[in-house]
């Protein structure tokens, strides 16, 4: 263990399991910090330039408001560790945060997503089983699903790890079940900016796709029956709703003549 310059300390070395710092969590461990001192040091590890932190970004954040504040040298006790590969190294920050953090099922599956993407491991399955080899089956198995989410929908969905597990998991059925167009098209439709907003737009398409489950209706992979994309501009998007079905027409060009003429033909078809 070594009192390390905090100016040594490359935070962002590793991508981080927290999407976020809870400002009254922070608060609350700075206060206890300024009052008792640092109980536990950080863990990092030796690089080049200095050192890359492997666990205690909380703890490492507090101690610097702390040295902020009282004018004192800013530097944070610290155990040395010697990972021999990155994932090592991100295991160990999963495993710490693990126990003391209690992430989110959206912030456990996004380091899955990122080791995959490192290029050490080509199958979100095999990130998986390295970062989290003593899961039970279950577990895994939830975590990989939940990975799956987190891979198409990252960037856009607001505040993910605001969503519960069993959530994630509603989604990354529906996304097996071939409503990926038709998901990722209403998120960026909707004007709702929160998440509870957007889970209310996604809700008649899981519904949509969780009662499809059960269909035996042959499907070609390739023909999605519930998003059509017409080449004039518009996009035709099919809803379920409690009394029937919902054709939603968006697009610049689903004004005008062109609509003219398709009301033409529902008129002509049910008139």
């Amino acid at each position: 263990m070594l009192q390390i310059p905090i100016a040594e300390i490359d935070a962002h070395a590793l991508p981080r399991d927290r999407t976020g710092l809870d400002p009254d969590a922070l608060a609350e461990l700075q206060s206890s910090i300024a009052s008792g001192g640092l109980r536990m040091p950080i863990e990092v590890f030796k690089t080049e330039t200095g050192y890359a932190l492997i666990s205690g970004l909380r703890r490492l954040t507090a101690v610097t408001n702390l040295c902020a504040l009282r004018g004192t040298t800013p530097e944070i006790a610290a155990f040395i560790r010697t990972p021999e590969t990155l994932t090592a190294a991100l295991a160990a920050m999963v495993e710490e945060n693990d126990i003391r953090h209690n992430p989110s099922a959206w912030e456990r599956a996004r380091i899955i997503v990122t080791l995959r993407n490192s290029g050490d491991f080509d199958t979100l399955d095999a990130a998986t089983k390295a970062l989290y080899p003593h899961a039970p089956r279950p577990k895994a198995h939830r975590l990989r699903n939940v990975a799956s989410v987190v891979d198409v929908l990252d960037g856009v969905l607001t505040a993910p790890e605001h969503l519960s597990e069993r959530q994630l998991l509603r989604l990354s059925a529906a996304l097996r079940a071939d409503f990926t167009d038709l998901i990722v098209t209403a998120l960026h439709e909707t004007s709702a900016n929160t998440p509870e907003g957007q889970w209310q737009t996604l809700l008649p398409i899981l519904q949509e796709a969780e009662q499809s489950f059960d269909d035996p209706t042959p499907h070609r992979p390739g023909h999605p029956r519930r998003l059509l994309r017409p080449t004039r501009g518009v996009v035709v998007r099919r809803e379920m709703t409690r009394d029937g079905w919902v054709l939603r027409f968006t697009g610049p060009e689903a004004t005008g003549m062109l609509m003219e003429l398709v009301m033409d033909e529902v008129e002509r078809v049910f008139g």
